[in-house]
């Protein structure tokens, strides 16, 4: 895995082995990209659930200003350091051990972010609980992009645009078990 451009453009990004880590596709990680180019500019990244941290590191090599890395594994953490390191924006990126939920606790009134990447392990069905949290918490700003990757047959956006307001830029389906969903967050949370 590489970044695709920007900045960094070419810079190694490497995984833990096995299957607790599970990097988007490079062919899912462009769509995702060309779908979001133009916004990422000056955002503050939220890479929940982070694995390598890939995501973020994109969205840095981007254009974006900042970016906070949550994921509940110390290993995965560590790859997310050495990764922003070798892209030259360690200095520029937070990186914290935490359950998402306890992240979310913790920084309600600290922290707002404007571009979020959703990505928990597909048989938890975290999503429309990340989103909701999030929601609650109001670390998300109007005019937030939530990119969302879930298993392809679980129904997110119906749970998640009944939280608030939600224009959908993209749902596709990629092969038989990934869903990506890109959202942009009018407000108007109701839940």
């Amino acid at each position: 895995m590489r970044i695709i451009t920007g900045k960094a453009k070419g810079a190694r990004i490497e995984a833990p082995e096995g299957d607790a880590t599970r990097p988007t596709s490079e062919r899912i990680k462009e769509a995702i990209f060309s779908s979001i180019n133009f916004d990422i500019e000056g955002r503050r990244v939220l890479d929940l659930f982070a694995g390598c941290g890939q995501m973020g590191l994109e969205a840095m090599s981007r254009g974006a200003e900042s970016a906070t890395f949550v994921d509940s594994s110390a290993e995965a953490i560590g790859y997310v350091k050495a990764n922003a390191k070798r892209a030259g924006f360690f200095t520029d990126c937070r990186y914290l051990v935490s359950d998402y939920r306890n992240y979310i606790r913790k920084a309600s009134g600290r922290d707002t972010y404007n571009l979020v990447f959703i990505d928990p392990p597909y048989s938890a069905g975290m999503c429309g609980d990340a989103v909701k949290k999030l929601l609650g918490a109001s670390l998300a700003d109007d005019g937030c992009i939530f990119v969302i990757e879930s298993e392809g047959d679980a129904d997110i956006l119906g749970s998640v645009t009944a939280l608030g307001s939600f224009d959908v830029l993209k749902s596709t389906r990629y092969g038989k078990k990934t869903q990506v969903n890109i959202l942009l967050y009018r407000g108007g949370e109701t839940s």
